[in-house]
Parts: C-alpha cells; structure tokens; sequence
C-alpha cells in the first residue's frame, strides 16, 4: 500500500511512519526542512518536501496518488481545519483511507488533581473540555466524510509514552530540577489514560487494513494516578515529593502544563478491541522510570 505521513518527523507520525515502512509498505513522508527530509530518507520513508501553509498543493497533490494518508501534523486549529478540510476534499469519492490524529485532551476534566470516576469509551457522551472544542470539530468533520466516499477513521490515543515522549512521567523528572521535589497538583489522584507509541503505531496498521469507515478508535492500555508517578520519580532521584496548587503548577510547567497536570483525562477502547482485535502490549507506563533519558530530563531542565 502507498502511504503518506502527513507529520512523518513528529512523535507519533515518526514511529507510524517507520512501523508501516517496516511491514513492507510504501511511505511517503512530508518534511519541512531539507533536514528533516533527509532523516526521513535515512529511515527509509520517501521526504516529500512542503508544509501544511505554503505548501499544501503538494501534499494534496500527494494525497491524491496515495492509497492512504495518515494525518499525524501538529497544528493550530484554525490549519489543521482548512488543511483536512482540503486533503478530504481531495479524497473525496475515491473510496481511499484518511486516518486523523487526534487525542484524548477532548476528554479532560479540569479536577484540580482530584480522582473522577468517569471514563469513556469511544462513542460516549461527553462534555468537550472548551479549549478542545476545536479539535473535536475536526474530528466530526473526519468522521463525517465516511459519507463522501473516504475510509476515514480517527484514532484518538490517550497519553502516550515511550522513547522521545514529552509526557506526565518527563513532566515530573523535569519538576526536580525546578523544584528539588517530584511534584503533582492537589491530591495527585487524577490520571490519566495512556499507551505506549508502539502500541499506537500497531492500531494505525490494523486501522488501515480492518477500520470501518466513520470510526472512532481509542488507545489505552492502562491508568497511574499522576501522584503514584511522582512517588516512583522520587524513589529513584532520591527526592521527596511535593503537592502544589494550580498557581504554583503554573510556575513549574506553564499554564497549559499545570492544565494538564491537574486534568482527568479517562478512557476505555471497547470498539478498537472488537473490530480491529488491537491489543496493547506494554501496559506499565512506570517500567520507563529510571531511563537514562528521564533522567537527563531532572538534570537539563531548568
């Protein structure tokens, strides 16, 4: 199957990007720089040079030939909604898959640290948390073009983890530093739902070969309450842990990362097990404390 990336360098769209190569498809990836276009290549993936502003016609154009096209690019709501509203509308009729992106930050409840017992499944009801009100409307507007003749589908992970994350468990290493202390909002019982990048490239693959047309697929794989991570950072720097208020989180991680910090964020991917069989194969978000890499996090940050 021909495949283009649309955000091939990025987190997600990288390890997507490099998983579907390696099962002997042929992947296409969109690169912003010349540099980034030769790691592509050193990959593996086929750079295709331009961008989602000035060069959108060429991605477009790239989508029309592709047999698939996954949307993996990080952008501003405003882009992202006139760039898939543009790659569908290419798609349009050719009966060709569209996989987004999305997230489960559509999800969040603002807890301030405290447990919720609410957690979803993929067609669940919800009150969309406001600043992803925008997000969600471009899921629907994905969703909805099942009916325009495209296969497409949205995965929506939950906090992802792995080697180059820059999640809850980096947030916290990263909070030593700027602190002396492993830090969570409020009580720390918040969490959460996460799943490994590796876990999440596997449901793209089966996404493309086995998703109906206007689904919505979740990734999860686990919970860790947001103080249970702390606790296991400061077991291994050898630090105490510290509860902060919502104003003293903002000092350590910025308004948006103490947002994130404080959320709840559950869920549950009941479709994504029945229809695609997708089952996670790393289930302990704790097993990367203690990398190398976490623990370069507590002493570069600053």
């Amino acid at each position: 199957m021909r495949i283009l990336v649309i955000g091939a360098t990025g987190f997600v769209g990288g390890a997507v990007a490099r998983h579907l190569g390696g099962k002997g498809h042929s992947v296409t990836g969109s690169a912003r720089s010349e540099e980034a276009a030769e790691r592509l290549s050193a990959q593996g993936i086929r750079a295709l040079r331009g961008d989602l502003d000035a060069g959108r016609p060429a991605l477009v154009a790239a989508a029309r030939q592709a047999d698939a096209v996954v949307f993996a690019a990080q952008l501003e709501p405003e882009a992202e909604r006139v760039a898939v509203a543009d790659l569908l509308g290419a798609l349009e009729g050719t009966g060709k898959a569209f996989l987004f992106t999305s997230g489960t930050g559509v999800l969040i409840q603002r807890t301030a640290g405290a447990w919720s017992e609410d957690c979803f499944a993929e067609d669940d009801p919800f009150t969309v948390e406001p600043l992803a009100a925008d997000r969600l409307a471009v899921e629907n507007l994905v969703r909805s073009a099942a009916g325009r003749g495209i296969r497409s589908m949205v995965v929506r992970p939950g906090l992802i983890w792995g080697p180059g994350e820059h999640g809850h468990v980096s947030m916290v290493y990263q909070s030593v530093t700027r602190t002396g202390t492993a830090c969570y909002v409020g009580e720390g019982l918040n969490t959460y739902s996460h799943v490994h990048i590796d876990d999440v490239a596997r449901l793209f693959e089966l996404a493309l070969a086995k998703g109906s047309e206007g689904a919505l697929y979740h990734a999860v794989a686990g919970e860790i309450p947001n103080r249970w991570i702390a606790e296991a950072v400061a077991r291994d720097l050898g630090c105490p842990t510290r509860s902060l208020t919502l104003d003293e989180a903002a000092t350590v991680w910025g308004e948006f990362g103490a947002l994130i910090l404080a959320a709840s964020s559950r869920s549950r991917a009941p479709r994504t097990r029945r229809e695609l069989g997708w089952a996670p194969q790393h289930t302990d978000m704790l097993s990367s404390i203690g990398e190398p890499r976490l623990r370069d996090i507590a002493t570069a940050a600053s």
